[in-house]
């Protein structure tokens, strides 16, 4: 028993030895083997809850920062590193349920980015079918994926065919040169006809004698076709890839002849009663139906309208810009009081003492008066030497994330309840309780503008208890004072401005003294008791705006677009002539009495060079001659525009912990440039982003842009950057975006890195252009 007592003895100490030894190595970092340490101690001493307990809790917080660390290697896509923390978090046994999520994510990313990477090996290949298979399989797993949106939306812009059968729009470009004067508009087109090879079916109210006149050099089929009808109030269906039906542009024909198309639109971010409004208003629609439920709205309307609606809700669906207000507000109050000096007996009073033998006084005792017939009391005397200083600051410091043009409201303070009573004629006598505000209190509402700058509406209260007083029936009544004021700002992103000056200055001086000592210099306060009070009460406003998210507006396709006549939505060509052709049209003409009918019986179409179809036609001549100087219309449209674009980094190699350094990311294109969206990445839990400012690329040629950024708390930051307006894109070499950054003191020696994600450019015609991304720039840190 004895034996067995002393082991019990030596194994707590031993456990004591390796717990004090355990805490001692994960002070100094060394967790693997602190850790060990308190495992043993645990094992030799397992009743101990103390010695059990470190052990679980360093096994977790160890477990917990290799998942941590594994979380950013996968974010950065190290998957290697990755899997390899997250098994290490498995193997101590901390961490299951996040560590084993983990493993799945890797593996599940790892397949999403190989089926990413086989759908841009398609997209170069111009195999869609296989690219879109493969992103949307990527999709269907995870259907925020940034960069399968992207190849997405990549891939129904490339895919996307017109709204005609192919062979309709290819026959319609063919270039022709007509020239008509005064002939039946069957004629004219009857030699389109013989010419394009379509034919033409008209309605029976259609009247094919009607004479007409047109003269269109080096135009096309398509704008012939358009012009004829315009000008003989005439409208088409296409019935094939090869059929065209000839009505009267009449409300009844145009009934019964167009086809109507239900569209819906599901909206994002745009209110649907304000889309559905504005389509009734521009497009004249009656059939449009809204789900206030769904933010949906429902379209039916002919194909034209259909795609103008299209147009005009891309205009309204953009996202609300947002900003993030940092506000300080800081009340400094200063009291300072002094109390000096000697209160003097300010009365002193005399009263009748009663006799020795306890009776009271009598006018015979006072005729024999004596010093213990008069009792005499002063009042109290004081010396005064009190100086009392205090000063109190009150600070708010909230983070207000507000819409634009959205009211955002913050109160700090109590609702002071106040009590009313109310009595009736009958005596009936009720209260009731109110509650009024007193605090803090500040009103914001800021409007983000296109140029990164926001005005704020700012309205500032400060209200606080001044006294109290007590009525007659025992209600207690507040008095408040309160400090305002009312600005509107207008800052720059990220700029500071600090609101001061409302100050409460208050000076109280109270005295007592003896008349005439009281009032000499210096020694007067021997004589007297004065207090002097001042109270200096200052409010301080800081503000300052950083822009989350700002309004890109859409494309200049979507910004400005023909729509049609104010009978007709359907655009007519705008390229009837080429620049060095000539367009003249005549109004149809009636018949003269003296006409000479027009033989144009159906001779051979001459054909000139490059497939281009000429003829000429009079009211007296019949044979068709070919007009010189006819071109034929070469229209290139590659899916991607190939250059020699390159994107490259530049900044330090190497920063110290703490301290703040600049990357810039530079380009050069091949291909003129005129909007671009970035996604970059970098670790959180390393870098801090100061502030993203736009580079001097799209701006080539004084152009005017707009940028927006957004930074996450993951670790990404997009940017959108636009040139406003028409007119040549960017190529020359310059800077895109400019990071400022700052290491964070905590960060530990390494390296950490600046990734690329991903840099879609846009060229004039709304094409992608395709931009390698550079390598990650690796930077080191020191301590």
């Amino acid at each position: 028993m004895a034996a067995g007592l002393i082991l019990l003895a030596l194994a707590g100490c031993a456990a004591q030895a390796s717990f004090r030894e355990g805490n001692t190595l994960l002070s100094k970092g060394q967790t693997l083997d602190g850790m060990a340490k308190l495992e043993e101690a645990s094992r030799l001493a397992p009743d101990s809850v103390e010695y059990r307990m470190a052990y679980l809790q360093s096994r977790d917080r160890y477990a917990q920062r290799l998942v941590d660390r594994a979380d950013a290697a996968r974010v950065q896509g190290r998957y290697d590193e990755a899997e390899h923390g997250y098994r290490q978090a498995l193997l101590i046994k901390g961490q299951q349920d996040r560590a084993q999520s983990g493993l799945r994510l890797v593996e599940q990313e790892r397949r999403l980015n190989g089926l990413l990477s086989d759908a841009k090996d398609a997209i170069a290949r111009k195999d869609w079918e296989v690219a879109r298979s493969r992103v949307a399989a990527v999709l269907r797993e995870n259907g925020v994926d940034v960069a399968a949106l992207a190849l997405m939306r990549q891939i129904e812009r490339e895919t996307a065919k017109p709204r005609s059968e192919p062979v309709l729009s290819a026959v319609y470009k063919r270039p022709i040169t007509v020239e008509f004067k005064d002939v039946p508009i069957r004629n004219v087109f009857e030699v389109i006809s013989r010419t394009s090879q379509l034919n033409f079916l008209f309605d029976r109210d259609v009247k094919t004698d009607q004479r007409t006149s047109i003269y269109l050099r080096n135009s096309t089929v398509e704008a012939a076709v358009s012009w004829l009808l315009l000008t003989n109030h005439l409208e088409q269906r296409i019935l094939d890839g090869s059929t065209v039906l000839i009505y009267p542009a009449t409300p009844d024909k145009r009934s019964e002849y167009q086809p109507l198309t239900v569209k819906s639109f599901y909206l994002a971010n745009a209110d649907a009663k304000t889309v559905a409004g504005t389509l009734k208003s521009l497009l004249k629609s009656k059939d449009v139906v809204v789900d206030e439920k769904l933010n949906l709205v429902i379209l039916r309307d002919t194909p034209d309208a259909v795609r103008l609606a299209e147009k005009i809700v891309a205009l309204h669906d953009v996202p609300d810009a947002e900003v993030m207000l940092e506000v300080e507000i800081l009340e400094i109050k200063r009291d300072r009081l002094l109390n000096l000096g000697v209160t003097w007996p300010d009365h002193v009073s005399l009263s009748a003492l009663p006799t020795a033998s306890g009776g009271t006084l009598t006018l015979q005792d006072l005729r024999n008066p004596t010093r213990s017939m008069v009792g005499v009391s002063i009042g109290s005397a004081a010396i005064d030497a009190q100086k009392q200083d205090s000063d109190s600051n009150l600070l708010a410091n909230p983070r207000i994330r507000v819409r634009n043009r959205e009211k955002a409201k913050i109160m700090i303070g109590e609702h002071l309840p106040t009590v009313t009573t109310t009595s009736t004629a009958t005596g009936f006598i009720a209260e009731s309780v109110n509650y009024v505000d007193v605090g803090l209190k500040l009103d914001v509402e800021p409007t983000i503008y296109l140029d990164n700058e926001v005005a704020i509406k700012i309205a500032l209260d400060v209200s606080s208890i001044s006294a109290q007083q007590t009525t007659k029936d025992g209600s207690i009544i507040y008095q408040l004072g309160t400090r305002n004021a009312q600005t509107v700002l207008r800052l720059k992103d990220g700029e500071n401005q600090i609101l001061a000056g409302l100050i409460n200055n208050e000076e109280r001086h109270t005295a007592a003294k003896l008349p005439g000592l009281g009032e000499l210099p210096i020694v007067g306060r021997l004589f007297g008791d004065q207090s002097d009070d001042t109270t200096k009460t200052e409010i301080v406003l800081s503000i300052t705006p950083r822009i989350l998210r700002n309004i890109v507006p859409p494309d200049s396709q979507v910004l400005e677009f023909g729509s049609g006549t104010s009978d007709n939505l359907r655009p007519w060509p705008s390229d009837a002539g080429t620049t060095e052709g000539e367009v003249r049209l005549a109004v149809p003409t009636s018949t003269p009495a003296t006409a000479t009918p027009v033989n144009l019986a159906p001779p051979p179409v001459p054909v000139v060079p490059n497939g281009a179809a000429a003829i000429s036609a009079n009211g007296t001549a019949a044979d068709h001659a070919a007009v010189a100087g006819a071109a034929t219309l070469a229209v290139t449209n590659d899916d991607v525009v190939a250059g020699l674009t390159q994107t490259r980094w530049e900044g330090p190699t190497q920063v110290r912990a703490g301290e703040a350094f600049s990357v810039q990311l530079l380009m050069q294109s091949g291909q003129p440039v005129v909007s671009m969206a970035i996604q970059l990445g970098f670790d959180p839990k390393v870098l801090q982003v100061l502030s993203i400012i736009e580079g001097g690329f799209l701006r080539d040629g004084d152009a005017n842009t707009t940028f927006s950024q957004r930074v996450d708390a993951d670790g990404s930051i997009l940017v959108s950057n636009r040139r406003i307006g028409a007119g040549a894109g960017a190529t020359a070499p310059g800077v895109v975006t400019t990071l400022n950054l700052k290491v964070l003191p905590a960060a530990s020696a390494g390296a950490t890195q600046l990734k690329l994600h991903s840099i879609v450019p846009t060229g004039v015609a709304g094409t992608p252009i395709a931009a390698p991304t550079p390598a990650p720039l690796t930077v080191s840190i020191v301590p």
